[in-house]
């Protein structure tokens, strides 16, 4: 940035202050502790002042360097005036005896208004008595002026002999930068440090600098397409913007980027991409201070859409503006990455030697490249590949494609130099190279490959080359979707969908995912389904529904790649069909006969489930870490294995009566030890639904957990049971039936701050409820486990008994759960009689809150409703919840005006408006004296998930 002196003297009047410090201290001058006081308030004010007046100037020009460099200015020159009183009103001493020096990112000269200070106190040979006085009383007036500061006291000799035994210390003494004091000791420091430290020992700094960035990605997730990415440590931050300049800096020994263009390891329009991107992210990391007014560099949820709007984004067709933001915001991570790799590459050249303590990783060739057979563009050196020449690319322009084709079939890694030729070279992939035959057919090799398809497709689409050659898919580059769910950008959930995929075939997902890698060997085209993976999504963003959009998108795309009329079609319906698959296992009751036959009948033949399910898979798993789990593995697995038997008509056409008598006929044989009096009255507590739902074994087990509890003579009893491959966790409750025990059940697991993942509610003949709470687990060990779900128990049996009112212990807990502020999702409600021959569906979709489910079961009781089933389902911030329900003479509910009264109560308790609904619920259902009473209609089944 020009500083413009007019503009500076705006964000502070330095003499002016200087002015009225000396003022200050002649008013106090016999008073010293009324001069610290008057000096700290001035020095205060004077601080405000200034970054207020940085941050109106941030929202006029938009200039996060700018901001910066303002922010540094302003904080040089309130440290050399509080030093000049120091030495001039408290302590009489010479002011060049010592220097005061900017480090870190403030030795640059930048400095974010949320940001530590780190000053070093430079001294000559020996620390006099009165030197440390003067320290101590800057840092104190620092300190209680609001600032974090890092500081450091020591002699020339002690860093120069630290920075070369520490490369942290020796970073910030190679960013050094004279603020007030004796100039010459800061000189002399910088030539020492240079002869003694730096000369000759770039190759080491260099191995440091990048395995210190390596490993600050790997704490962050090793992506830069996080949702919420942290601006300044995250990858493609401003900290591997500084790492650059570190190195730069070092190894060719420059004080300015813009040398690097001399130097020819940067291009004029590569170093105008640095300096666009380090100004963007300044911007991003400065709002990012004013907004939270500490040094917050996560961009989270509740803070992008402020920023967006502070930075002017308008929302597009498909796109909100905090989308268009964030888009911007991965498109310059990506920049970043490309600045990077083509720095990286630049420097290898210039390396005569081995950096010793990079594995490898980073070394210059010391062997002579060797031609790879079959091919005189590209040579094999230290097991990567590169360019024959540097004219390979521009003289035939499907090397391009062909590159990273020999890079698979080979199994090299790409050399710097290679990728830095494909960067600069994107021109020249144009709808002439996109049409070529050879070069989509190399593609679909890539796509296709048998060794590590995502690996490749991620570096095309690194350097650039995935979006140029395909369109469509460079629209989503860096896209995000402004929710809790989705993890990663749209690009890069499709690179992680395609390694799912890959690794489910290569065999090594077969404990996750042991029906997924059964059947993959038995599907008959794998080019299908590895097109549709990388596809499925790549409409997100548009105006259209993305499902029906992506299906045009193939139609248009397949044939381009060499796919049949009969493969792209098959192609399009996945895409348009993607969802159906997760959404039915994860919203419907797949207990109901029509759930099975509607999905059936969309899916027709079991090619298609096949893969369907695969595709379902491999998408939920790329979502983000812990989306997938084994409650939904289980739950796809049955809809795949229901509906494989309906498409091979293997679907029982016994009456259901016929098949719970079976039932209850083998239950009877099965309760060993038991009487033949205590078999037959057992037996006769259950329902049909009971009988034709619930696995032989576990009715075995809650036959002898009712046993046990009536031996007790318990009116409530508990009992838990872990499932570490599903990722869940039962627990089942006996007690007697009541109209709202879903509602307290499952408010009860919401005060115990448990996610319901299904429930199992069953009435018996004699009015009492057997509930089966499936939870999501949270400890992998069992034990951890068992007393989580005992405590949940024990906190269940104590609503329902009356001991603990349940609206307390819900908003108990709601004070202490982080609501997600930064969505907004207009409740949804819809009543449908279409979707099950027997009941009622009522879908509602709303943002999640503690105790939700609770106040829904409430306002069904409240009208009369009996829920027979229910999946509550959610997805981040949202969920999407099902209930079948009846009236209470067991019909379904046809009257549209009672439709319109349900859709009406609903939206009020989704929207929050009656919260009062939890003081309507009872106490508890029994007391412990009381007597279960038989109730007068059974239940169904209620499951949740």
């Amino acid at each position: 940035m020009a500083r413009n002196d007019s503009e500076l003297c705006n964000i502070l009047d330095v003499d002016a202050l200087r002015a009225a410090c000396d003022k200050i201290a002649a008013t106090h001058k016999s008073d010293a502790g009324a001069m610290r006081m008057a000096l700290l308030a001035e020095l205060r004010k004077a601080s405000q002042a200034g970054r207020e007046k940085a941050r109106e100037l941030l929202f006029e020009d938009g200039g996060g360097l700018a901001c910066a460099r303002r922010i540094s200015w302003l904080q040089d020159n309130l440290i050399s005036i509080l030093y000049d009183f120091v030495l001039t009103h408290v302590h009489d001493e010479k002011k060049d005896a010592m220097a005061v020096c900017a480090v870190g990112g403030y030795g640059r000269g930048t400095l974010a208004p949320g940001s530590d200070i780190d000053l070093l106190f430079l001294f000559p040979s020996s620390q006099k008595p009165w030197m440390k006085q003067v320290v101590e009383y800057i840092l104190y007036i620092l300190w209680d002026m609001g600032f974090t500061v890092g500081h450091a006291t020591r002699t020339i000799n002690e860093c120069i002999s630290l920075s070369k035994s520490d490369m942290t210390i020796r970073t910030a003494v190679l960013e050094v930068r004279y603020l007030c004091g004796a100039p010459v000791l800061v000189s002399e420091l910088e030539s020492r440090f240079e002869n003694e430290v730096a000369h000759d020992t770039g190759p080491e700094f260099i191995a440091a600098k990048l395995a210190e960035r390596d490993a600050r990605h790997s704490k962050s997730g090793d992506t830069r397409y996080l949702v919420e990415p942290n601006v300044k440590e995250g990858k493609g931050g401003l900290r591997d913007l500084h790492t650059l300049y570190w190195i730069s800096k070092y190894y060719y020994h420059v004080r300015d980027t813009q040398d690097l263009v001399k130097l020819g390891v940067l291009s004029r329009a590569e170093l105008k991409l640095f300096n666009k991107s380090e100004d963007f992210l300044w911007a991003v990391r400065c709002h990012l201070h004013f907004l939270t007014g500490k040094e917050e560099e996560r961009l989270s949820f509740d803070l992008q859409r402020e920023i967006a709007e502070n930075l002017d984004y308008q929302p597009r067709p498909g796109l909100s503006a905090v989308e268009r933001f964030m888009k911007h915001y991965f498109l310059v991570a990506k920049d970043v990455g490309d600045l990077t790799r083509i720095f990286c590459a630049a420097l290898e050249d210039e390396q005569a030697k081995s950096i010793p303590g990079l594995t490898g990783a980073f070394t210059r060739f010391t062997k002579r490249a060797r031609k790879i057979p079959g091919t005189l563009d590209f040579v094999q050196e230290r097991g990567r590949i590169g360019l024959a020449d540097p004219e390979v690319l521009k003289r035939d322009p499907v090397n391009i494609i062909r590159l990273f084709h020999m890079a698979d079939v080979q199994g090299l890694e790409l050399h710097p130099d290679a990728l830095k030729g494909v960067t600069r070279s994107l021109k020249l992939i144009d709808n002439k190279l996109r049409e070529d035959e050879e070069a989509n057919r190399l593609f679909l090799s890539i796509l296709t490959s048998r060794k590590d398809p995502a690996l490749i497709l991620r570096r095309m689409n690194e350097a650039g080359v995935l979006g140029k050659f395909i369109p469509d898919f460079g629209k989503i580059v860096s896209m995000m979707q402004f929710n809790m769910y989705h993890h990663y950008t749209v690009d890069e959930h499709l690179l992680r969908t395609v390694d799912a995929l890959s690794r489910i075939e290569r065999g090594l997902e077969k404990d996750a995912h042991p029906l997924a890698t059964k059947v993959i060997g038995s599907i008959e085209d794998r080019t299908v389904l590895y097109t549709a993976v990388l596809l499925h999504d790549i409409a997100k963003g548009r105006k259209e529904d993305h499902s029906i959009a992506g299906a045009k998108v193939a139609r248009k795309l397949c044939p381009r790649l060499g796919l049949t009329p009969k493969q792209t079609e098959l192609v399009a319906w996945l895409i348009d069909e993607h969802l159906v698959m997760s959404m039915t296992a994860q919203t419907r009751d797949l207990g109901d006969r029509k759930t099975i036959v509607d999905f059936a009948d969309k899916v027709q033949s079991l090619e298609r489930l096949k893969l369907l399910m695969i595709l379902t898979v491999c998408d939920i798993r790329a979502v983000g870490p812990g989306v997938w789990n084994g409650w939904k593995g289980q739950l796809i697995r049955t809809l795949y294995y229901e509906t494989e038997l309906l498409i091979a008509g293997g679907f029982s056409e016994v009456s259901r009566k016929e098949r719970a008598a079976h039932a209850a006929n083998k239950l009877q044989g099965a309760l060993e030890g038991w009487s033949e009096k205590e078999r037959k009255a057992y037996v006769k507590l259950h329902y049909q639904p009971y009988l034709l739902s619930v696995t032989l074994e576990d009715q075995i087990r809650h036959a002898n957990f009712i046993r046990d509890a009536g031996k007790a003579n318990k009116v409530l009893a508990t009992m838990v049971r872990t499932h570490s491959f599903h990722a869940i966790t039962e627990i089942t409750v006996l007690a007697p039936d009541h109209p709202r025990l879903l509602t307290i059940i499952a408010g009860a697991c919401a005060a115990a701050g448990a996610n319901i993942a299904d429930a199992h509610i069953f009435t018996t003949s004699d009015g009492r409820a057997l509930d089966t709470i499936v939870i999501n687990r949270e400890f992998t060990n069992d034990e951890d486990e068992l007393r989580r779900a005992a405590a949940i128990s024990a906190l269940i049996e104590s609503v329902l008994s009356g001991k603990k009112h349940l609206p307390e212990v819900i908003a108990s807990k709601a004070k202490s759960r982080r609501r997600p502020k930064a969505f907004t999702i207009p409740p949804h409600v819809t009543v449908s009689n279409g979707l099950s021959n027997k009941f009622t569906v009522i879908e509602v979709e709303c943002l999640d809150r503690t105790g939700l489910l609770a106040d829904i079961a409430a306002v069904l009781s409240d009208l009369s409703l009996d829920i027979h089933s229910a999946r509550i389902t959610t997805f981040g911030e949202k969920i999407i919840d099902s209930f079948y329900v009846t009236d209470l003479v067991g019909a379904k509910i046809t009257s549209d005006n009672r439709q319109s009264n349900i859709v009406a109560r609903l939206k009020a308790v989704l929207a929050g408006q009656q919260d009062d609904l939890r003081d309507k619920m009872p106490n508890g259902i029994i007391a412990p004296a009381h007597q279960p009473t038989v109730s007068v209609a059974p239940k169904a089944k209620v499951r949740a998930s």
